[in-house]
């Protein structure tokens, strides 16, 4: 009788360590798609900006030999720009449905809605509107928690951001850079 409630106890530790390794591992999938997602959205809206146009930055006092320490930097890249795209960003996360791995069994988050209107394959994506709530609850902690690192690799890098971003500098995909870049 001993060794059943042993058995019984056992499998049911082994159950709930189980459930809890599937729900971190859930809670990583969101939150490594909400970045990709961030990362995605931004550079998107970033494209939108018109190259031509520039900002000036820098200080507007003036030097003790008469100059101004100026500089012209493009408006898309421009810290100020930058802020006000990320204000709206994680509204976006309402554009993105979920996509199950067959063989690995990991999520991931696709677009939706295109941005031209066009139709698109829906096929591989299952909508949920809890889903589309937790990756923008995840897109926000993420903008919130790391507001510098988003804005510095955005002025300054423009290849590779969601690789740089989301696993190296954040760890948020230890997985990431296994998976394609054009996932997203």
């Amino acid at each position: 009788m001993r060794e059943a409630a042993l058995l019984l106890a056992s499998s049911v530790f082994l159950c709930l360590l189980l459930g809890l390794s599937q729900a971190a591992r859930q809670g990583q999938d969101i939150r490594c798609g909400a970045c990709r997602a961030l990362v995605d959205e931004m550079e998107w809206a970033i494209s939108q900006v018109d190259p031509k146009k520039m900002i000036q930055t820098g200080s507007f006092r003036i030097n003790p030999d008469g100059s101004q320490s100026i500089r012209e930097v493009p408006l898309a890249r421009s810290e100020g720009n930058l802020l006000e795209l990320m204000e709206n960003v994680c509204e976006r996360m309402e554009d993105y449905g979920e996509h199950t791995d067959s063989s690995t069994n990991r999520k991931s988050y696709i677009r939706i809605k295109s941005r031209s209107g066009e139709p698109m394959d829906l096929s591989e994506a299952s909508l949920d509107s809890r889903v589309s709530s937790s990756l923008k609850f995840a897109c926000e902690t993420i903008a919130e928690q790391n507001e510098d690192e988003i804005i510095e690799f955005f002025a300054h890098e423009t290849e590779n951001v969601k690789d740089k971003l989301c696993s190296k500098r954040t760890d948020l995909c230890d997985h990431a850079l296994k998976m394609a870049h054009d996932e997203l």
